[in-house]
């Protein structure tokens, strides 16, 4: 099975910073995909990529195009990126129709129709529209069609100024646009710069991880509700600051990041800055428990985490005899990592119930969310992965886990996503737990693989759909909590946790 990867554009970079761990994931663990290829882990600081053409499909080019490659192999890091050409966007826009989901029945037009868009408002954008960037006629047929449009895309380009900036953001701006125009939270574009000194356990950015998270800001800003606010200082540039858990950000660089309720994404975005891009950030903070107002700059850096806020699995003992355990990412071991941790939590006793606190759960690995659940029931199918044609593969509990015989009530809130989306949407199916707090962040299109391009940068494309162990569709909707109980901005202020309160209440103390 393959692992998801939620996230957007630039922001694939600041991934890795937030976690500080091997990540394509806004601030998630290490992505990887197995499904036909072998598995990978791209890490940005560790080591080489390997690929292996001929390990997946290879999609149909024209004759002098390379095929996107599959990528298989150990961890590693992505070689220095190239400058992004036209061939390179064809390798993207042949790599869709043989690797992305029902992409063999897509309409080319569509594709085209978007990129198009895409270079002509980075060309308006940046002064340079010209007469000859007028969209070709298109007929249906995919590769008429696209030598229709590389001839004019040529042709444009080829009369600019020679500035490689302005071609590569012109490029860019094609790439992205044909990406998005498959409305699909896994599939992607990665185009990563890393910082030289970057290194294992280091991140890039401004040390501060929000609520709405990046994930669901990138990925479905539709469903984010106000406010944003911080969830968790991690260090860096704003270790020292007089950031809390809590403080409500009202503007960024004078922007406010909702209006009407709707947020604005290119303020928030700005939050997450990807490496080269080293601007200062300036920030209007409000804190709810005091109703204390204040600015403050923050300009981004390399910088390791503080180890206890970028941990990914942590618990304690609550009245006794509870275990509550947070866990931040479905990442490599760590459904092991929360048994032990409940054992060890229960040592010299046991525990009346578990508390599993996902609230702000990054995603990851939804073989880490099948194992975990295996934990509280066996013999069950926790999600099915199915393809256009409807053939689907199950992702089956994993009965060597022992049961652990104790009920399970898990926190879960809209900053839950992918592979969180799995594992909520099995606990409640299959009767697992109850859901407490409020609905999940149903990013979780399917499972992305990666796919290498002449520039250096990656497409992850999934090639199935996720759907639940009811066969239901939880992309875009997510999983609706048993007990709606909202964890506010006001409440994390405060010190409260009106969630931890209802869930201990169920477990009876």
């Amino acid at each position: 099975m393959k692992r998801f990867a939620p996230t957007r554009r630039r922001l694939v970079a600041v991934a890795l910073a937030v976690a500080g761990a091997t990540t394509l994931t806004p601030g998630a663990g290490a992505m990887t995909a197995a499904a036909g290829v072998g598995a990978v882990t791209v890490t940005p600081g560790a080591g080489a990529v390997t690929v292996t053409p001929g390990a997946a499909r290879v999609a149909r080019t024209g004759q002098d195009t390379p095929a996107c490659t599959a990528v298989n192999g150990p961890p590693g890091r992505t070689a220095p990126t190239r400058p992004t050409t036209i061939t390179t966007i064809e390798q993207a826009y042949h790599c869709v129709f043989a690797h992305y989901y029902g992409g063999e029945k897509l309409d080319n037009r569509l594709l085209l129709t978007a990129a198009f868009a895409g270079f002509t408002r980075e060309l308006e954008r940046r002064g340079l529209d010209a007469p000859e960037a007028t969209m070709p006629a298109l007929s249906g047929d995919r590769h008429k069609d696209w030598a229709a449009f590389a001839a004019v895309y040529s042709r444009v380009t080829g009369a600019l100024p020679a500035d490689d900036t302005v071609r590569q953001s012109l490029a860019a701006a094609t790439m992205n646009a044909m990406v998005d125009r498959l409305a699909d939270n896994h599939a992607r574009w990665a185009r990563t710069q890393v910082h030289p000194d970057a290194g294992p356990g280091t991140s890039y950015g401004l040390g501060i991880v929000t609520s709405p998270s990046v994930g669901l800001i990138q990925n479905a800003p539709h469903q984010a509700l106000a406010p944003l606010y911080v969830r968790t200082v991690t260090g860096g540039p704003a270790a020292g600051k007089g950031l809390r858990p809590g403080d409500v950000i009202e503007s960024v660089n004078g922007a406010p990041p909702f209006a009407d309720g709707v947020l604005s994404t290119g303020a928030a975005a700005q939050l997450f800055p990807a490496y080269p891009d080293s601007r200062p950030v300036r920030i209007k903070l409000r804190r709810p428990a005091t109703g204390r107002t204040w600015t403050v700059t923050l300009t981004p850096a390399l910088f390791t985490p503080d180890a206890e806020a970028s941990r990914m699995v942590t618990a304690k003992a609550v009245r006794g005899d509870i275990a509550y355990v947070k866990l931040a990412g479905f990442g490599m071991r760590s459904a092991d990592t929360v048994l032990k941790a409940i054992d060890d939590v229960g040592k010299g006793t046991t525990p009346r119930g578990v508390v599993l606190d996902l609230r702000g759960n990054r995603g990851g690995s939804p073989e880490e969310a099948a194992r975990l659940v295996s934990a509280w029931v066996h013999g069950k199918v926790t999600a099915y992965h199915c393809d256009a044609a409807g053939d689907c593969l199950t992702s089956p509990t994993v009965d060597s886990v022992p049961l652990l015989n104790l009920p399970l009530v898990v926190l879960t809130g809209r900053d839950c996503g992918s592979a969180c989306d799995h594992f909520a949407a099995a606990v409640k199916d299959l009767e697992a737990g109850t859901l407490v707090g409020t609905r999940t962040g149903g990013i979780v299109s399917g499972a992305a693989a990666p796919y290498l391009l002449d520039d250096n940068s990656l497409l992850l494309l999934p090639g199935r759909r996720h759907l639940g162990p009811d066969r239901e569709v939880v992309d875009g909707s997510g999983v609706a909590p048993d007990h709606h109980v909202p964890l506010t901005a006001e409440d994390v202020s405060a010190g409260k946790d009106p969630g931890l309160a209802k869930a201990l209440a169920l477990l009876g103390r």
